[in-house]
């Protein structure tokens, strides 16, 4: 008789639902997909969703509940099975795509995202998620509401511009956006002055702020946000990890001879990370001269600005993981001894 050696339960998350699968694996490497049901994003759900799996797997043998890392939607239930002592492994979402291509299936649905986050975790050894430290989601809270603040004092910037180019501008709506810009800078102000005090509370993120933002063109509020979005680079094995993490690996289209489409990044990784780099990019072109050739360099390869800019972002990003794991500052010699690769 065959013996149960695996359980995992593989959870496509969606803003209001989640659709799971559970399998298990036999001792002779076997697999079997067996349960499948759909259940709201919400407290009530997920209490009756880890009740549905306990009746569906044995109590002898660990289950993995296994999800990607979808913007906001999975930290939910990610806090609630990792409260209730249960395992969990977040995977990203590029990483659930590339095995989904080797495996037969003709159709993308939200059943067959679970399955294959179901096989995918019954085949590989994967970690088990550590919740981020207190200091770090408190500098990802900031960070990521001092972001929506600019992005919106920008939108009211543009809208303010545009009513005063107008003929005949409206004066009311214009002394009102006026108003909402420095409310907003208030907040931003604000904000910025928490996370100052945030850091110099905490002498080791001190430190590491430090180090990091010692790279060309990286500063204080770049490298927090890097510490805040990658939970301290905590689960960060390496700078191709950290890469595809960001959604700054490149994905090709490509079929046979006919369909050749422009590699482009994959975007399917941490968007607030990959923002917080545009701004340092331009600095490093402007002043460290490694960079600048390498821009120079792409730009003539193949015109596209942006696409040169990415891979200054991306190189950044890996000197910043560098210097932090080596806890060693920026050594500008040392783009002289080790080019910059493209």
């Amino acid at each position: 008789m065959k013996r149960i050696v695996k359980q995992v339960v593989g959870i496509d998350v969606a803003k209001a639902e989640l659709v799971v699968c559970v399998g298990k694996m036999h001792d002779d490497l076997t697999s079997e997909l067996y349960a499948h049901k759909t259940f709201p994003n919400t407290a009530k759900g997920f209490v009756a969703f880890t009740s549905w799996v306990k009746g569906r797997t044995v109590s002898e043998i660990p289950v993995r509940y296994v999800m990607e890392a979808t913007g906001v939607y999975h930290e939910s239930l990610l806090y609630f099975l990792d409260d209730n002592k249960l395992e969990v492994t977040v995977v990203l979402p590029n990483k659930i795509s590339n095995y989904a291509k080797t495996l037969d299936v003709k159709t993308t649905t939200d059943r067959s995202a679970s399955d294959a986050i179901t096989r995918f975790g019954l085949e590989r050894n994967l970690d088990r998620w550590k919740r981020p430290a207190l200091m770090f989601r408190k500098l990802k809270q900031l960070t990521r509401e001092r972001d929506q603040l600019i992005t919106e004092r920008t939108r009211t910037k543009n809208q303010l511009h545009a009513e005063q180019a107008e003929a005949y501008p409206a004066m009311e709506s214009i002394a009102r956006m006026k108003a909402r810009i420095k409310f907003l800078q208030k907040q931003i102000d604000e904000i910025e002055t928490e996370l100052k005090q945030a850091i110099k509370q905490d002498q080791a993120v001190k430190a590491r702020v430090k180090v990091i933002s010692s790279v060309i063109g990286i500063g204080e509020l770049t490298a927090v946000t890097a510490l805040a979005e990658t939970n301290g680079f905590e689960l960060i094995r390496n700078r191709r990890q950290l890469t595809s993490y960001t959604g700054f690996d490149v994905k090709d289209k490509q079929s046979g001879t006919s369909v050749k489409g422009k590699p482009r990044i994959s975007k399917r990784g941490n968007r607030y990370l990959r923002k917080a780099l545009y701004m340092p990019s331009l600095a490093a072109i402007r002043y460290e001269g490694r960079y600048k050739d390498l821009y120079k360099r792409l730009l003539s390869r193949h015109g596209l600005k942006m696409k040169a800019l990415v891979a200054v972002q991306r190189k950044l990003l890996e000197m910043m993981y560098t210097v932090d794991k080596a806890n060693q500052p920026f050594d500008r010699n040392y783009l002289k001894k080790n080019p910059v690769e493209v």
